[in-house]
């Protein structure tokens, strides 16, 4: 990473993934879910539902919905959450494309 010094601070410069900055595993999943679990909280908050409301359309107890809301999401699996988002009126449009590199990414990007 870009170190550079601001107003006497040392800072460095994200990759755009936090988890992989601070060198967790699985990275990219974890990213993944999180920007899930972001959508998730706020499908529920435009919709104006409570945690039992938004528990009974995901299918989910309400103190699980509580849990996701708080960002505890490494009990969900990427597919319960984009469950939990279908439910909730969203779409998902999965994609599938070469890369130039030897391994690809997964990346969440939003409409």
């Amino acid at each position: 990473m870009n170190k550079r010094i601001i107003d006497g601070v040392e800072v460095e410069a994200s990759t755009g993934n936090v988890f992989a900055d601070l060198g967790l595993p699985d990275a990219e999943k974890l990213q993944i879910k999180s920007g899930l679990t972001v959508e998730i909280a706020k499908a529920i908050r435009e919709r104006g539902l409570t945690q039992a409301e938004a528990a009974q359309r995901m299918g989910l107890t309400q103190p699980k919905v509580s849990s996701l809301l708080r960002g505890e999401f490494s009990n969900f699996s990427e597919r319960k959450l984009m469950d939990c988002l279908n439910r909730l009126g969203y779409d998902i449009e999965i994609r599938v494309r070469k890369t130039p590199e030897p391994v690809g990414h997964l990346v969440l990007t939003h409409a």
